[in-house]
């Protein structure tokens, strides 16, 4: 509904992310003082006094004389897993995408996605988004789709380098492999090998792991393309999956979901064919990798499409079969 709330500016948000990517956060783990933080980081000693101030008055940075550094409640927030109230560097993903929605102007007139900057932080940013997101409903997740299922079930998890789902799957008895990008594999090698699960580095669009699996999951990942690609990803998935293995896909459904046209806006400036979908899109592309039993479900506030890969019989002697 339209309300002029909607007219306040996201300050706060603006003020400490660009903070972090000038490096100002970075550097205020140690004392230092707004002339040293600005020949250090040769930033502008005017502009680095005036967002100084205002993050002290946040609570962001404490000041005792000339002396300056980050408040205890904020080391905590970034940098202390253990605290309760650590949220990592998942609110840059946030920050990101208010850079992109800016251009919208310019994605209406042009239909390409907006421009963004390439730093390769911004993927550390975008895993610790996705992560924070996902812990909350992923225990309950796995929980819905392995339940009745035999300890060790293969579980392919497609685009999972936060590994909270990966991880949720191991915890409850699945033997999992997580598919991402080269970049992401890298920085979550060490944590996936100390968890158990097994990485494959790629790009999905080319190709998958050779399984066979018994369940494949994609969080989050159909609203990325379009149909094309969407129809091609479930017939890949349909070549790795056992007869009678199922896909679940995360994601929000159009037409079910009051936030998913808006979420559409979302791929609308940041993808080249984005968007959200609807179920009889979702059971159409589905059908037509073979798969039936298409079901849409709500757990823990999240909509799961789960659908039976059926193989078809002239394609039985090739179908990869249960060991």
């Amino acid at each position: 509904m339209p309300d002029d709330k909607i007219m306040a500016l996201p300050q706060e948000l603006l003020i400490l992310g660009a903070a972090v990517k000038t490096g100002m956060v970075e550097a205020l783990r140690k004392n230092t003082t707004c002339t040293g933080l600005a020949e250090e980081l040769a930033l502008n000693p005017r502009a680095v006094w005036i967002v100084l101030e205002a993050l002290a008055d946040l609570g962001y940075v404490t000041r005792q004389g000339n002396a300056v550094t980050l408040s205890e409640e904020t080391r905590k927030l970034i940098y202390d897993p253990a605290a309760p109230n650590y949220v990592g560097f998942s609110f840059m993903h946030r920050y990101n995408m208010i850079r992109s929605w800016v251009q919208l102007p310019e994605v209406l007139a042009s239909g390409q996605p907006a421009s963004r900057d390439q730093d390769p932080e911004n993927t550390r940013y975008f895993m610790e988004g996705m992560r924070h997101g996902a812990e909350k409903s992923a225990p309950s997740i796995a929980d819905f789709l392995l339940t009745d299922t035999v300890n060790g079930v293969r579980v392919l998890d497609i685009g999972g380098g936060p590994l909270i789902y990966g991880s949720a799957f191991t915890a409850r008895g699945g033997k999992v492999t997580v598919m991402d990008l080269p970049p992401v594999v890298q920085l979550m090698r060490e944590k996936a090998e100390k968890t158990g699960i097994a990485m494959f580095p790629g790009d999905f669009n080319l190709g998958l792991p050779p399984g066979p699996f018994d369940l494949a999951y994609l969080g989050n990942i159909c609203h990325i393309f379009g149909e094309i690609e969407n129809r091609e990803l479930f017939r890949k998935v349909s070549q790795i999956l056992v007869p009678g293995g199922r896909i679940a896909l995360v994601d929000m459904v159009r037409g079910t979901n009051p936030f998913a046209a808006v979420f559409g806006v979302n791929m609308l400036v940041n993808t080249a064919n984005g968007g959200t979908w609807t179920l009889d899109q979702y059971t159409d592309w589905l059908t037509g990798a073979s798969f039936l039993d298409v079901k849409l479900n709500e757990v823990a506030g999240r909509q799961i499409i789960t659908a039976v890969y059926n193989c078809p019989m002239e394609l039985h002697d090739g179908c990869p079969i249960t060991k």
